[in-house]
């Protein structure tokens, strides 16, 4: 199957029906005009300008703020895309009559300076300061919209949030709202391997080590040479300098071992803490007439779909459009085993290019009368339309038994589960391509991982029934430490005995405390802090009630099949030992342990 928009009654028109309607107008120059513009401090950041060649007029124009390279220049003969972080938004915009602007954040790329954190807020007013100089130029007409995958995606939201008036509409896709909580340490738990790859290739990037970055599949082009230089500087002089002042820039694995706890200072510096590179902190700032599209998938990462999710309900009162599909992070793959091939077929380009030509230039596209949200049913293999989050409102609950789940609750009694530091995950999972590692096929091997686990199973599904939005595993328990890592997987055992990974939820028992959702964070899932003052240790041996949010999903349970659960104490391939080297027995109290599932029936259409 596919997931295209086509033939789905989920638009009034789907995105590439609308994309049809707007066919190239204008000349893609084969070069953009690339200089140095220079902020407050002096730092200067390297930008390139890609105009519609025949416009009459100026045009608005679309800013993307990156950290992997505005372009890149190329060997002698060279051949391949010099733009791979921002080619397929120059293909689309720029022909239709946008500007595309993009710029090195500083301490990267052929900009100077030094990056002083992931995220770092001068990014923030740096974004400010280009959009003053967007609006100065005479091919501009003063409107400003900004979008990019992943790290610029974020970026959008905070340029959205120096409140510039130029600026009208963001699409962060595949993009943050929390980093911390999010990203790096989901359930409280940090991604070890993570900060390692990430810092592998931002070193490789940063300090122009061409022969670090070809090992990423991204980069892998040998023909690519580096941050290409801007024109005022034909001898790469000025390149050259910039990137030895890179070699001051922080290092992530460092940098995020400091942030222990959600929003603690760091040490050194008590104004700083994770809610500075996380986007909920200035959300307050956004206008109320900037439009958001926030755009994830349902294998996007460690916590990105709650990211968009809680974007979406955070930023209500702006106008604000919410997309879930059959995707990892970015979009590289459609992750539904049932795909039809593994570039996904939606027209996401006509999405967003529907989007900007709504809120930006000021074009009739009917998007404000369409559904606020659109998600993908994996295993229906279908696109849904919802007025509000969650779209399934009403909770099955099923109780645990000896190996089992099942409507009533259970006798009394007790599940040992002994944790086993060995079991991990492998490199097939939803972690891998957020590291810049190119995956393509999602737990091929989940079969065999799956069956070291403990595992709770429904009965079999007596018609076809979707599951959409966010489980809530409510187990009571006891450790025999007094701190842990709580895993729960959901997965389908289809009638022919196939398992399928469905989804995941992890916690760290020492944050199981919960808490109001704060104004800046609106979820509809069981929420943390992950303050240390809301952080205690278990008493070994007595039982507490703690729940625990899945990854959100959209899946579709066909008849016959039957939903399972299973539970472990830690995934070696991504997370550290918790306790280190002391693994814990997890003793569920079965007369007190649930499932909450947002099941309805699926019907085919």
């Amino acid at each position: 199957m596919a997931d295209s928009d086509l033939h789905s009654d989920a638009w009034q028109v789907p995105p590439t029906r609308y994309l049809e309607t707007r066919p190239p107008a204008y000349a893609l120059p084969a070069e953009p005009s690339s200089c140095y513009v220079t902020m407050r401090d002096g730092c200067r950041l390297a930008v390139d300008v890609w105009l519609p060649q025949g416009a009459e007029g100026p045009v608005p124009a679309i800013l993307i703020h990156t950290p992997y390279y505005r372009r890149f220049a190329m060997r002698p003969g060279g051949q391949g895309e010099r733009c791979p972080n921002a080619a397929k938004f120059r293909d689309l915009f720029v022909p239709r009559g946008y500007a595309l602007v993009v710029v090195d954040i500083r301490g990267t790329g052929a900009s100077f300076g030094t990056r002083d954190s992931f995220r770092s807020p001068d990014e923030r007013m740096d974004a400010r300061e280009i959009a003053d100089w967007i609006v100065a130029q005479p091919w501009s007409n003063g409107r400003i919209g900004a979008t990019g995958i992943s790290y610029p995606g974020a970026a959008s939201d905070f340029l959205a949030s120096t409140g510039h008036a130029a600026v009208r509409a963001i699409a962060p896709l595949f993009a943050v709202w929390d980093t911390w909580a999010d990203h790096y340490y989901p359930g409280g738990l940090l991604l070890n391997r993570l900060a390692q790859v990430y810092d592998e290739l931002m070193v490789a990037m940063d300090h122009d080590r061409r022969d670090l970055l070809r090992k990423f599949a991204y980069f892998a082009n040998p023909d690519l040479a580096g941050p290409a230089p801007v024109d005022e500087d034909p001898s790469s002089k000025l390149l050259r300098q910039a990137v030895a002042q890179h070699r001051g820039n922080f290092r992530q694995p460092d940098f995020m071992a400091d942030l222990r706890f959600r929003e603690e200072p760091l040490p050194y510096d008590a104004r700083f803490s994770s809610a500075n590179i996380s986007p909920y902190s200035v959300r307050r700032t956004i206008p109320k007439d900037v439009a958001v599209y926030a755009v994830s998938g349902w294998m996007d990462g460690a916590g990105y779909a709650n990211s968009a999710i809680a974007r979406y309900l955070t930023m209500r009162g702006n106008p604000v459009h919410l997309l879930l599909g059959p995707w990892d992070h970015g979009a590289r793959c459609n992750v539904s085993p049932w795909r039809r091939q593994v570039d996904p077929e939606f027209a996401l380009t006509g999405e967003i290019l529907r989007f900007f030509d709504e809120y930006l230039m000021g074009r009739r596209t009917g998007l404000r009368e369409e559904a606020p949200i659109h998600y993908f049913s994996m295993h229906g293999e279908r696109w849904q339309a919802a007025a509000s989050w969650p779209p399934v409102p009403e909770t099955t609950r099923l109780h645990l038994a000896p190996g089992a789940l099942q409507a009533a609750p259970a006798a009394a009694g007790e599940a040992r589960h002994q944790t086993d530091f060995g079991f991990g995950t492998g490199s097939h999972t939803r972690y891998e391509r957020i590291a810049a590692i190119n995956s393509l096929d999602y737990y091929t091997d989940w079969q065999e991982r799956q069956a070291q686990l403990p595992a709770y199973d429904s009965a079999p599904f007596e018609r076809d029934t979707e599951l959409t939005g966010h489980v809530i595993a409510d187990l009571t328990l006891a450790s025999s430490e007094p701190d842990a890592s709580i895993l729960c997987y959901i997965s389908e055992v289809e009638a022919d005995g196939t398992v399928r990974y469905v989804t995941e939820g992890l916690l760290r028992a020492l944050h199981r405390k919960e808490a109001p959702c704060p104004p800046d964070y609106q979820a509809t899932w069981p929420f943390r802090t992950f303050r240390r003052e809301d952080a205690a240790p278990l008493t070994p041996g007595v039982p507490e009630r703690i729940r625990i949010p899945l990854l959100p999903t959209s899946w579709v349970f066909r008849r016959g099949s039957r939903l399972r659960l299973s539970l472990a104490g830690t995934d070696a391939d991504h997370i550290k030992q918790v306790p280190h080297g002391r693994p814990p027995e997890l003793v569920l109290q079965l007369g007190a342990c649930a499932l909450d599932l947002p099941l309805r029936p699926f019907e085919e259409r």
